[in-house]
C-alpha cells in the first residue's frame, strides 16, 4: 500500500503550487521507486493534464535521453543542443521513460503552447536548458501547469494558477484506482 499526499505548497506569495509526494505507507514513508512509482507517477501526469496537450522536458543528460527514445521509438524533439522535449508519450512508453529516468530532475508542461502545431516556447526551452526546472517559475503562468519531476524524492511539484489540490486529487483519483494508492490531503 502506498500514500499519495497532495497539498498545496507555499513557495512565496507570487508563485501558486501544490505539491505530490509518493511513499509507502509503513512507519518510514520512504519514496517508492521503480516500475510501481513509474505506472503511478505516469497515471497521475496524465490525469493531471486531462485534455490539455502536455510534454515531458529533459535538460540534463540528453544524450542518455535521445538514445533511449531512439531505442524504444519514442517520438522526441531537440529543443536545442541541451534539452529535448518529450510530446505526450503513451502510456507504456511514459512508465519505461519514467522507470528509466527517475533518477533525474525533469520537469513537464501542460497547455496550449505545447499543442501540436503550436510554435515552440524557445525562450522557455533555453531557460530550461540554462537554468533547469527554476526556469519554470517565470513561466508557468503561461501554461495550465509546469511541474518539477523529482521521482526518486517521491515529488512531483505543479506550478500552477488553474489547479488547486483539491483539484488534482479529483482528477487523479479515479486514474490511481486499484493500484493500492491511498489519496489523501494530509492534515
Amino acid at each position: 500500500m502506498y500514500l499519495l499526499d497532495i497539498e498545496p505548497l507555499d513557495l512565496g506569495a507570487d508563485v501558486r503550487s501544490v505539491g505530490l509526494e509518493l511513499v509507502g505507507a509503513d512507519e518510514n514513508r520512504e519514496p517508492v521507486r521503480g516500475a510501481d512509482a513509474a505506472r503511478i507517477w505516469s497515471r497521475v501526469l496524465q490525469a493531471t493534464a486531462g485534455q490539455e496537450a502536455w510534454a515531458l522536458d529533459f535538460f540534463s543528460h540528453v544524450d542518455r535521453v535521445r538514445d533511449f527514445c531512439k531505442l524504444h521509438d519514442i517520438a522526441y524533439r531537440e529543443a536545442n543542443q541541451r534539452s529535448i522535449v518529450v510530446p505526450a508519450p503513451e502510456p507504456a512508453a511514459l512508465e519505461s521513460l519514467l522507470e528509466r529516468f527517475e533518477a533525474e530532475t525533469f520537469g513537464a508542461r501542460a497547455g496550449a503552447l505545447v499543442a501540436p502545431g503550436a510554435p515552440a516556447d524557445s525562450v522557455l526551452e533555453g531557460e530550461l536548458a540554462r537554468r533547469g526546472v527554476d526556469a519554470y517559475r517565470a513561466a508557468y503562468a503561461n501554461y495550465f501547469f509546469c511541474a518539477v519531476c523529482a521521482f526518486e524524492d517521491g515529488s512531483l511539484v505543479l506550478l500552477s494558477e488553474k489547479l488547486w489540490a483539491s483539484e488534482v486529487i479529483r482528477r487523479v483519483r479515479p486514474a490511481i484506482k486499484g493500484l493500492e494508492v491511498e489519496v489523501r490531503l494530509p492534515n
